[in-house]
């Protein structure tokens, strides 16, 4: 049968909203539960075909329920293509009588075809090539447990590779948190609704690879089922930002200063007033200490530098700027605290960063006050200052932290962290790309400049967040592929963010 694979979409869901995609296309457009447990088989089938074309045996570990039934067809496929296969049962011989639905439909034709179970324990071992993980799907309501908690540990133990099932087994779909075990799979293959959770916390360094198939499904099925959160892709940027006229000049795009680098910090500044450049903004300021300016216009001879020495040296600098950078390098002392209140007091659109986060929550000026006119970027540490958790609960559910962080602060908030998500009230977007190269300093830095300069050409602040994430992400990615991760440096973007963010190119 054909199976049509595509590039990853761009709309992401939970487990009920997958699972109402599901019914959608079975209840409402007469697609048979069966015929879309084929699909998948087969789907994951020619992923394993694609990915080790040399196999020739694998082992197919199955639950009992309709991931399990998934996996019952690919051990039929791999059988019928003349593979040796070992179908593994995660229970006893009462299996048979926990399946229902579609997964007994495909027990039977898989033992029809000549298949017989085996039933896994403590001293099995895996004889196949490649391991297919097609234990637990997306019901996972709590930690794994018993003979499927010592599946797992033998599966990651193992050395052969192993493709997953719509998601690997012991993730939550909805987080990407480990329910205290999960399989760690060299590809993951998944269906029709595309999981939140695969691209965020702990699932980064489980799925490996992911690819989608949509399974045939027509498209008014995705019409009908609300949208979680939504991937930002290439094609975003260049339908915000477009092209320049050639009658162009700086006063276009908007001007943006950057406040901060106190003694000991002046790199930051100066890595967020670069990154505000080379993201196109017209005009870029910095205000920082006097002892640093020297150093910022050797580094930067475009920018406009102005050693600043109080809260009152800022005041009449700030007329001018259309956009605020706050806070990198910007220290806790009475230094960044009265520069922050001079420009708190401006009103104007600002970015929050760093220390600018810290000294809000320290002095308790967020007060339960909201701004609808500004960008905070927070990672999980200060996110859980902002909100009084800690860095674990927030990271526990990173799309309902963020969520609570900009209901209580208003505007647009950024949580950073391995699938940065983004939130303005109305809709929540996730950023896929970037690589553990990025856990450096002056990354966020670099970050909040760009989403400055994004925001001075007259973006939406949601977009210019977003936008400005996936920008950051995509230079940190290609600057991976020229050097490697390891040893990236947050000025080492500096100059692959105009070439990620395009635009008039001769």
């Amino acid at each position: 049968m054909p199976v049509v694979r595509t590039e990853l979409p761009a709309t992401l869901y939970t487990a009920e909203q997958s699972r109402a995609l599901d019914r959608t296309a079975i209840e409402q457009y007469g697609l048979p539960g069966f015929k879309l447990m084929q699909r998948a088989g087969h789907a994951a089938f020619a992923a394993l075909q694609s990915r080790w074309p040399a196999a020739r045996s694998i082992s197919v570990l199955c639950g009992s329920g309709n991931n399990g039934g998934d996996g019952f067809v690919v051990a039929g496929l791999a059988h019928q293509h003349g593979m040796s296969v070992q179908m593994l049962c995660i229970g006893d011989a009462g299996f048979e009588s926990r399946l229902g639905g579609e997964a007994l439909d495909a027990w039977r034709w898989a033992q029809g075809l000549g298949l017989t179970p085996e039933y896994f324990d403590q001293d099995c071992e895996f004889r196949g090539e490649v391991l297919i993980d097609a234990m637990l799907g997306t019901g996972l309501g709590g930690p794994v447990r018993g003979l499927f908690e010592r599946a797992i540990v033998q599966c990651n133990r193992s050395p052969q590779p192993v493709l997953a099932v719509d998601i690997p087994s012991g993730l939550c779909s909805d987080t990407g948190a480990v329910q205290g075990v999960a399989v760690r799979a060299d590809l993951t293959v998944t269906f029709i609704g595309l999981k939140q959770g695969l691209f965020t916390h702990e699932a980064v360094d489980y799925c490996g690879d992911i690819q989608f198939d949509g399974l045939l499904v027509p498209e008014a099925v995705y019409e009908d089922v609300p949208v979680s959160a939504f991937r930002t892709q290439g094609e975003d940027l260049e339908a915000a930002l477009g092209r320049r006229p050639r009658s162009s000049h700086k006063g276009h795009f908007g001007h943006v200063m950057v406040i901060g680098g106190d003694r000991g910090f002046g790199g930051a500044a100066i890595m967020a007033a670069q990154a505000a450049l080379r993201a196109g903004a017209g005009l870029v300021s910095l205000a920082t200490r006097p002892e640093h300016v020297s150093a910022a216009l050797t580094r930067q001879p475009e920018l406009m530098v102005s050693g600043v020495d109080s809260g009152q040296d800022l005041e009449p600098l700030l007329t001018r700027p259309d956009i605020l950078v706050l806070g990198p390098g910007l220290g806790r002392g009475a230094w960044g605290d009265q520069l922050l209140q001079q420009a708190l007091a401006t009103g104007k659109p600002m970015v929050v960063d760093a220390d600018a986060l810290n000294l809000l929550n320290d002095k308790g000026w967020l007060g339960g006050a909201r701004r609808d006119n500004w960008i905070l970027t927070p990672h999980p540490g200060e996110a859980a200052r902002l909100l009084g958790d800690d860095a674990a609960g927030i990271n526990s559910d990173r799309f309902e932290s963020v969520q609570r962080l900009q209901a209580r602060c208003g505007g647009v908030a950024v949580l950073k962290g391995a699938g940065t998500l983004t939130c303005d009230g109305d809709a929540l977007h996730l950023c896929s790309a970037g690589n553990p190269g990025m856990a450096g300093g002056g990354m966020g830095d670099v970050l909040s400049g760009v989403i400055g300069g994004l925001w001075a050409q007259r973006l939406k602040a949601v977009d210019a967040a977003r936008l400005g994430v996936f920008v950051h992400a995509s230079a940190a990615d290609h600057r991976a592929r020229l050097r490697g991760e390891r040893g990236l440096l947050a000025t080492d973007l500096l100059t692959s963010i105009p070439l990620v963010i395009g635009g008039n190119k001769p």
